[in-house]
């Protein structure tokens, strides 16, 4: 009985490292628990008046709520290990008192200070089995740590590259380029380059999917208000004159096809078309649609 215990709580802290790796490592990042707590957070918040302000905090909040969730369930499981095994089959240091305290208590003192690698001392392990696995829950201590370091200074670039490109789109929808003036070589470079920065936002949300439950701020900074208007750019292209801007038009079209594909794919599930899946995402967050 003791064994199936311990198993179990081993099997929660692998469930967990299963959560991470998916959420961290795994190249199209399909997390599981984590994907869940966000998505409910980030429909939550929808539900408040006003909710631009509270929005805003979801994606920075359900970041420190995944974490969080890790760590806890890191500590539970391999609380349950030791806990069957509590005390017999450790050690206390002299005059402690550790020992007259209840042996779920101790298991999780000791599985806390593992994890956070202090190495107080005054629980050890006696069994040559629990010597052995001990250290490696602060080997997954450390490992978490390096993980949520490693997370922060992923999602924020991604987040970057998405501002950039909206901000420049909105710059252009201020200024409104007519066909004439996109039917040129300078046009056709115009064209390519927002492909470009499209194509990297939608890898972005495909690796980093939780970018999407962080809010951009202001509409000149939300891709979401200013995405239509890329749109309309690609059709002005498409309908240009010269081959060169056609065909940046195409890249352009194409690049926000795949867009809207992932989108709906991931978050939205319309089923519609590439400007319903626009109107739907600027809908999710907050905002109006820029028009074509």
């Amino acid at each position: 009985m003791k064994w199936l215990v311990s198993l179990a709580g081993a099997g929660l802290v692998m469930i967990t490292l299963r959560d991470l790796f998916h959420t961290l490592w795994h190249p199209t990042r399909h997390g599981g628990l984590s994907r869940l707590v966000m998505t409910a957070l980030w429909r939550l918040a929808r539900r408040f008046r006003g909710r631009r302000r509270v929005v805003g905090l979801v994606g920075p909040l359900a970041m420190v709520t995944v974490v969080s969730m890790w760590a806890v369930t890191v500590i539970l499981g391999w609380a349950i290990v030791y806990w069957p095994h509590m005390p017999e089959a450790f050690t206390f240091s002299p005059g402690s008192e550790a020992a007259r305290e209840p042996a779920l208590l101790d298991s999780v003192y000791l599985s806390l200070v593992t994890v956070a690698t202090l190495g107080l001392g005054d629980i050890a392990p006696a069994e040559s089995w629990l010597r052995l696995v001990s250290p490696l829950e602060a080997l997954v201590g450390f490992a978490l740590l390096t993980a949520t370091v490693s997370w922060v200074l992923e999602i924020y670039p991604a987040l970057t590259r998405r501002r950039v490109l909206a901000i420049r789109l909105a710059l252009l929808r201020d200024s409104d380029p007519t066909t004439q003036q996109i039917d040129c070589t300078a046009g056709a470079l115009l064209l390519d380059s927002l492909a470009t920065e499209v194509v990297r936002v939608r890898i972005d949300f495909t690796q980093y999917a939780e970018a999407y439950y962080f809010h951009d701020g202001e509409d000149h900074s939300s891709l979401a208000a200013v995405v239509g208007y890329a749109d309309g750019l690609a059709r002005r292209g498409q309908a240009a004159r010269r081959p060169e801007v056609r065909l940046a038009g195409d890249l352009l079209a194409g690049a926000l096809r795949d867009l809207a594909a992932i989108l709906d794919q991931r978050f939205l599930h319309t089923g519609g078309t590439s400007t319903q899946v626009f109107a739907a995402y600027a809908d999710d967050h907050g905002r109006s649609r820029a028009q074509p």
